[in-house]
């Protein structure tokens, strides 16, 4: 079936990153899928999470640094990263923000985030 999706649905998260969902549980009602655009101001971080989906990071302006248990990977306007589902991994933002888009599979949910407390 052919869908066309006229805008998306902000989540609110705290510490001032916005998450603008296109495709997912939220806004599209799919669970096979999660297509978010992202924004972080400069200084952001969010806690450790070991995700039970696949996630695949576009950066589109700034920088995002990622930390793994293989250490700290940072990753710049043009470049991808990527991790597996039960990949222990941390997000943060570069000292100019980011701009980034986030696609999961499955979908993301909070609870399949198992982010840290």
């Amino acid at each position: 079936m052919v869908r066309k999706i006229d805008s998306a649905t902000r989540i609110p998260v705290p510490g001032g990153k916005t998450i603008d969902e296109y495709v997912g549980r939220v806004n599209s009602g799919d669970d096979r899928i999660s297509i978010a655009r992202m924004a972080a101001p400069a200084g952001w971080e969010e806690p450790a999470q070991t995700p039970e989906f696949a996630e695949y990071t576009l950066v589109l302006n700034g920088t995002v640094i990622v930390e793994h248990d293989g250490g700290v990977t940072e990753v710049g306007a043009g470049q991808v990263f990527t991790c597996e589902p039960g990949e222990r991994i941390r997000y943060r933002s570069g000292p100019d923000g980011a701009e980034y888009v986030a696609v999961c599979l499955p979908a993301f949910s909070p609870e399949t985030a198992n982010r840290d407390d």
